[in-house]
C-alpha cells in the first residue's frame, strides 16, 4: 500500500497559488489514474481518494490541515492504513529550487519548511519527496510568506500542465511502482 500526499492550504483563496502546487498536481494525478473523487474524511483531517493501480492499492489525500500541520494527517493515514513511512511520497513547492527544477529524494531535513518539519515530527524523515521548484526573478523582491501565497504567472501555469504535471505524474506512477530513485530533473520555461 501506497500514500501519496500532497501539501497545500485548504480554501478556495489558495487554490492557484505556488504554495498549494502539490495539490494542483495530485488533482492532476487524480484524474490520471482515473481514481474515485477525493471524499473529505475528518478522522484523517484529510481529502481521500483510494485507489488500486497494478494491484497496489494507493491512498491520495490533501489535507484539510494548513500546509505547517500537514503530519497531523498523515499520521492518522499511516496509523490507520498500517502505511510505513518509505511507502509515503509528498509532493510539495520548494522556494529553495528554481522553477522548472524537480527534485526526488528519500528522507532528509526540514531545510526550514514548516510542512515538512510537521511531517518529520509525525512520520520521521523516511518518506520519499518530490520537490517542485517555484523561486523565480520575483522570490528576492517579496517576502518569502506573500510570494509562496502569490500565483503563478500565465507563463508558469503553460509550463506547469505542459511539463511539470506530467513529470510529477510519472514520477508518482515509478513511486507506486516501487521504481522511484532520487533525482532532479530541469527543464526550460519557454
Amino acid at each position: 500500500m501506497k500514500l501519496i500526499l500532497a501539501q497545500g492550504n485548504p480554501g478556495p483563496e489558495y487554490t492557484s497559488s505556488r504554495h498549494n502546487v502539490g495539490f494542483m498536481v495530485l488533482d492532476a494525478l487524480r484524474e490520471h489514474l482515473r481514481a474515485p473523487d477525493f471524499q473529505q474524511k475528518t478522522k484523517f483531517q484529510a481529502q481521500v481518494s483510494e485507489h488500486s493501480h497494478d494491484d497496489e492499492k494507493v491512498i491520495l489525500a490533501k489535507p484539510t490541515t494548513f500546509y505547517n500541520l500537514t503530519g497531523q494527517s498523515a499520521r492518522a493515514l499511516c496509523d490507520f492504513y498500517k502505511i510505513a513511512s518509505q511507502d509515503v511520497l509528498v509532493i510539495h513547492d520548494e522556494l529553495a529550487l528554481d522553477f522548472g527544477t524537480l527534485r526526488v529524494r528519500l528522507g532528509g531535513s526540514d531545510a526550514g519548511n514548516k510542512g515538512i518539519r510537521s511531517l518529520n515530527a509525525h512520520i520521521g524523515p523516511n518518506f520519499w519527496r518530490i520537490r517542485v521548484g517555484i523561486r523565480n526573478e520575483l522570490t528576492a523582491r517579496m517576502d518569502a510568506p506573500d510570494f509562496v501565497l502569490s500565483t503563478f504567472s500565465s507563463q508558469e501555469k503553460t509550463a506547469l500542465a505542459a511539463a511539470v504535471v506530467q513529470d510529477v505524474i510519472a514520477l508518482s506512477e515509478a513511486f507506486i511502482d516501487g521504481q522511484l530513485e532520487s533525482t532532479s530533473k530541469y527543464f526550460e520555461v519557454e
